[in-house]
């Protein structure tokens, strides 16, 4: 599995956002909430969808039980118009590592765990201060196993 390397752009999202932990999944609930309404986000730029997780700033331990803010959002052009019960989120650009995932969901676990626990470590690279995301596009089928999705990690070279 190798992947490429982004310069991104910053992103502008509109969302929905839970607070959670590993241990404590609110995922499904999260998107049960956005799916319904999604649709009066006004003009979208793409077809993605946006999961993004937020940590909080110098966080260099996870865990389970570690909290952390999980969106789930579409990106726009601008921030002018928000629907009630949304909110906004500015994800700064930066280097990204991008992976593709391939899959059920239940098998992302073994994705992550390399990620994290081979690449990662033997890369040269640090994860760096910002959101992390998965983009989920036409391809992407939630359960099924031909799904696939990207993986959007912020690095930077270690020092």
């Amino acid at each position: 599995m190798e992947p490429r390397f982004e310069s991104a752009p910053p992103r502008l999202l509109i969302g929905k956002k839970l607070q959670m932990s590993l241990a404590e999944n609110r995922t499904r609930e999260l998107w049960q909430s956005f799916m319904p309404v999604m649709n009066q986000i006004g003009a979208p730029i793409s077809e993605y969808l946006f999961s993004v997780q937020v940590y909080s700033p110098g966080s260099d331990t996870f865990s389970l039980s570690t909290v952390f803010d999980k969106w789930a959002a579409i990106e726009v052009a601008d921030l002018s118009s928000v629907p009630d019960g949304m909110e906004t989120l500015t994800i700064p650009g930066g280097e990204y590592v991008v992976f593709i995932h391939k899959g059920a969901g239940p098998t992302a676990a073994g994705t992550f765990g390399y990620i994290f626990g081979t690449w990662l470590p033997t890369s040269g690279y640090v994860l760096d201060d910002r959101p992390h995301f998965e983009m989920l596009g036409i391809k992407y089928r939630n359960d099924h196993p031909e799904s696939e999705e990207e993986i959007w990690l912020p690095v930077r070279l270690k020092s």
